[in-house]
């Protein structure tokens, strides 16, 4: 097994960017826009194509900040998409398990969807079995966000913009949000989240896009090797919101400080395995007080060799392996999805943090700017 190694930061930037030899063909980095359908009630959603210099490609639409497609090196240098979805829009409205979306107002779950807050008690919609899930019946995913291009030194880009309004799925506060996608010459994908309220609200932002670094549609992710710097995880009851406890991960399948193959104990005889139907838990990542962006996550696929590093400023990342996956999904050029086609590296606060005085709090108030990153890095 690989054991963790900090990645080389310039400028907060991690190695495997930085560390890719930079192209030797004239620069081709640019932004295009181009319409992509409109919404059942007829909203018209537009496409946005992001190229850095040596041709690494995000296509992301309006539509839920869609990532639609991310095209990485292999290790000969070859071009593939990684990402799951859909080559319509019709595909996202009608059957997506939040490929490639922004999340919000609060990513992952809330216990029996209420919560209190200021004395007050909210209730939210329950999409989830008894739970609140990933910003309700129509969260973040579901809207058309207003975009705006740019092409700067640190990349070309897009910053997505969307206001909630008070009430919106049962959450208080009008809540004006931004989240920035700028991709580096050096092929970093870098995630910045923005927000503002009017009124005390909890917020917690995520993007949900599924991976597949052999490809998309290349079959399981059983094989990709990860590695997560976190020493603890928050375990959760039969319906996958946590107990409050935050448990070491020594001794148990969640030990992935070392870097182990995503299906070597997947199907362990292990209650949490058996709640989530693989991974699908809040890692607590390791920090130290005054850290900012830490690395908390790295991937290598053997076959292609690609390789994917995360870091973020959040305390916690999601880990999902795709459980839900069971071929009733057919995706991008007729590929159907199966079990564990895909996993998702969520960057987050823990999930229910609203019911948990013991986590980091997720409240944002009047005069607060919500504010976090997270840089996804591809290499070779």
């Amino acid at each position: 097994m690989k054991t963790w190694k900090a990645p080389c930061y310039a400028a907060l930037s991690l190695c495997l960017g930085a560390c890719t030899p930079a192209a030797k063909t004239p620069s081709r980095a640019g932004v295009e826009k181009r319409p992509f359908g409109a919404t059942a009630d007829r909203a018209a959603v537009d496409l946005y194509t992001l190229t850095n210099a040596s041709g690494v490609e995000v296509r992301a639409i309006t539509y839920g900040g869609i990532i639609v497609s991310l095209r990485v090196p292999d290790r000969d240098g070859t071009l593939g998409d990684v990402v799951l979805g859909h080559d319509t829009l019709e595909g996202y409205q009608k059957a997506s398990p939040y490929f490639g979306a922004i999340i919000g107002r609060y990513g992952n779950r809330i216990a029996r969807g209420q919560f209190t807050l200021e004395g007050r008690a909210y209730s939210l919609a329950t999409n989830n079995g008894p739970n609140a899930l990933h910003g309700g019946l129509k969260g973040f995913d579901k809207v058309v966000w207003q975009a705006e291009s740019f092409k700067n030194d640190k990349g070309v880009g897009v910053v997505f913009s969307y206001t909630s309004p008070d009430g919106e799925e049962g959450y208080p506060g009008t809540l004006r949000a931004t989240v920035t996608y700028t991709l580096s010459d050096a092929n970093q994908l870098t995630f910045d989240y923005q927000a503002v309220t009017d009124k005390a609200t909890p917020v917690n932002l995520t993007q949900h896009t599924y991976f597949n670094l052999a490809g998309e549609g290349a079959g399981d992710i059983l094989a990709h090797e990860l590695m997560m710097k976190a020493s603890h995880f928050t375990p959760v009851d039969s319906t996958l919101i946590p107990t409050g406890e935050i448990r070491k991960v020594d001794g148990t399948p969640f030990d992935f400080r070392t870097a182990t193959v995503i299906g070597a104990r997947i199907g362990g005889d292990d209650e949490q395995l058996r709640f989530g139907g693989g991974y699908d838990h809040n890692f607590v990542l390791d920090r130290k007080e005054g850290d900012s962006l830490v690395p908390a996550a790295r991937v290598h696929e053997p076959r292609s060799g690609r390789v994917m590093e995360v870091s973020t400023t959040e305390p916690g990342v999601q880990f999902y392996s795709g459980n839900f996956l069971d071929g009733s999904i057919t995706g991008k050029g007729g590929h159907v999805y199966k079990h564990r086609n895909g996993f998702c590296l969520e960057t987050q606060h823990y999930p229910d943090s609203p019911n948990h005085p013991n986590f980091p709090s997720t409240v944002v108030r009047p005069g607060e700017r919500y504010q976090s990153t997270t840089v996804f890095a591809f290499g070779r």
